[in-house]
């Protein structure tokens, strides 16, 4: 039997409309500051959605767009701009950054109060001592679809197969935090296969396109497919969908699956920055 797919688009709509709820008892409109280095168009595509899902919520929203020369301190006087300003509660610098950019002095500059992102060093201290505040965005929707499972966290196996500090070290934490047993993998990790086996949720976060196959996968596992890769005119995942999901309990399709979580916890964030907690 196949697996159950989880729906991110329909959960990411379900928490934008709680959001809309919570907002009826503000007396204010939170505010988040985008920031945008140079024209990437797949950057630039990305921030047109978060500017609609803004508008979903009746967020204000801004876009400051900076010229791909601006030097590192000019970038950094800008966001500690964006720091003062009452009426911005999140700010977000939009990845990547220019050659030349320093991008954690960038992010080290967002003061935690407002880092929308969750990826500034005091927040990601307190995700591993276990004091979760704004937790990074990604990381944090794909607890979310875990949840939507109705499957407890608590006592499984969770495999996190990439160890980046956006998605792979912080959902491992994450994952602990909520007293799973966590195995990291990555490129230089020996017999991969017999790791993923083992793994009641697996997280692929490794950036290969269908990289992860259905004999690498334990049967009636939580699959979360984070990979976003282009093959032939198509975003294709980490994961080969169509194999997996007859070994899987539960699989996030790509599109459809992680993507849309990561842009509804920002707006989640954004609204946890501005209510102050």
């Amino acid at each position: 039997m196949s697996a159950e797919l989880l729906n991110g688009s329909r959960l990411a709509k379900r928490i934008r409309s709680q959001i809309r709820q919570k907002l009826k008892k503000l007396t204010f409109t939170p505010g988040l500051a985008v920031v945008q280095v140079g024209d990437d168009p797949a950057s630039t595509l990305y921030i047109k959605h978060k500017q609609r899902d803004c508008e979903k919520v009746h967020f204000h929203s801004e876009v400051h767009r900076l010229p791909v020369e601006i030097s590192q301190d000019s970038l950094i006087k800008h966001v500690e701009t964006l720091n003062e300003r009452s009426d911005i509660h999140g700010i977000l610098v939009q990845m990547p950054l220019p050659e030349g950019i320093d991008k954690e002095a960038v992010i080290d500059k967002i003061t935690p109060h407002k880092d929308a992102d969750g990826l500034n060093p005091v927040n990601l201290g307190n995700l591993l001592i276990n004091r979760e505040g704004v937790t990074p965005c990604t990381p944090t929707g794909i607890i979310h679809l875990i949840e939507l499972t109705g499957e407890k966290i608590e006592g499984k196996h969770a495999v996190c197969i990439g160890r980046s500090p956006l998605v792979g070290k912080p959902v491992g934490l994450m994952l602990l935090n909520r007293n799973a047993t966590v195995t990291y993998c990555h490129s230089r990790t020996a017999d991969l296969t017999t790791q993923t086996q083992e793994a009641d949720i697996l997280v692929a976060a490794v950036g290969r396109s269908e990289f992860i196959t259905a004999d690498m996968v334990k049967p009636g596992a939580v699959v979360i497919d984070v990979g976003i890769n282009h093959v032939d005119g198509r975003a294709v995942g980490d994961v080969k969908f169509e194999e997996v999901k007859e070994i899987a309990g539960f699989i996030t399709p790509v599109p459809g699956g992680v993507g849309p979580m990561t842009r509804a916890m920002l707006l989640e964030n954004t609204l946890k920055l501005a209510i102050g907690g």
